[in-house]
């Protein structure tokens, strides 16, 4: 984990998303199913994002959760040219992630591989007809909630993804905890609670991973949310790696 500090001193994305363990992050995943990166957005940046969200030149579409049962609150896909943070956050953690993910299919008996670079996996996902991106930021307010879910829009799936805390916790927010539930087979679910600051992320699985059991590795299956937030407000961005159709 690198401090403030360290991120004035590493100028570029790139370059803090580099300063990171990232074979720690392996082992945390593989434990846990989450891995706390970060802080990796600067309080500046996580401003920047949030002072956005109601210019809707920047969207392609807006979800009121209420309407749809998904919770309390509202979100916003990002449009196509994604903001310079934003592809940048895409384009440099990838990498590092695809050589999980390719290792958890090969654990899991799954043959789909990822490429070493996401423009080419943004490429099958265009050849496939997923051409809008998904990348999007989550407004919550007070009473505001994000019910268990799992985000997956199409045939092409990327099986990690992120989502970064832009408001500081307990100062403009409280409550809003982000929650991951894990369904084991023939097993009652385990919950695991994420405390994250601000510009801090959280990589999870975005439908399952591998655990090892006695008899070999099995899939369990991931959702995620967010518990209700008490007061203030808070802001999400949340960086997924497949385009939807």
């Amino acid at each position: 984990m690198i401090n403030i500090t360290q991120i004035r001193r590493l100028p570029t994305i790139a370059q803090r998303i580099e300063s990171f363990n990232w074979d720690a992050v392996s082992v945390e995943l593989d434990a846990c199913g989450a891995a706390i990166i970060g802080p990796l957005l600067s309080p500046d940046q996580c401003k920047t994002l949030i002072s956005g969200f109601d210019n809707e030149e920047l969207y392609r579409s807006r979800v009121v959760m209420a309407r749809h049962g998904f919770g309390r609150g509202e979100y916003k896909y990002i449009r196509y040219a994604l903001p310079s943070v934003i592809a940048e956050l895409r384009e440099s953690l990838y990498g590092h992630l695809a050589e999980i993910a390719n290792r958890w299919n090969e654990g899991m008996g799954i043959d789909i591989r990822y490429p070493a670079e996401h423009e080419a996996f943004k490429a099958r996902c265009h050849e496939a007809g997923q051409t809008k991106p998904t990348p999007l930021i989550l407004k919550y307010g007070a009473g505001d909630y994000n019910c268990l879910h799992q985000d997956i829009y199409g045939e092409h799936v990327f099986p990690l993804q992120i989502a970064f805390l832009l408001s500081k916790p307990n100062e403009e927010f409280t409550g809003g905890e982000f929650t991951l539930t894990e369904q084991r087979p023939r097993m009652q679910s385990r919950v695991e609670v994420v405390p994250l600051g601000m510009g801090m992320g959280v990589i999870f699985p975005v439908h399952h991973r591998p655990v090892k059991g006695i008899r070999g590795t099995y899939r369990v299956s991931m959702r995620h949310g967010v518990s209700r937030v008490r007061s203030g407000q808070r802001f999400t961005m949340g960086v997924i790696f497949h385009d939807a159709k």
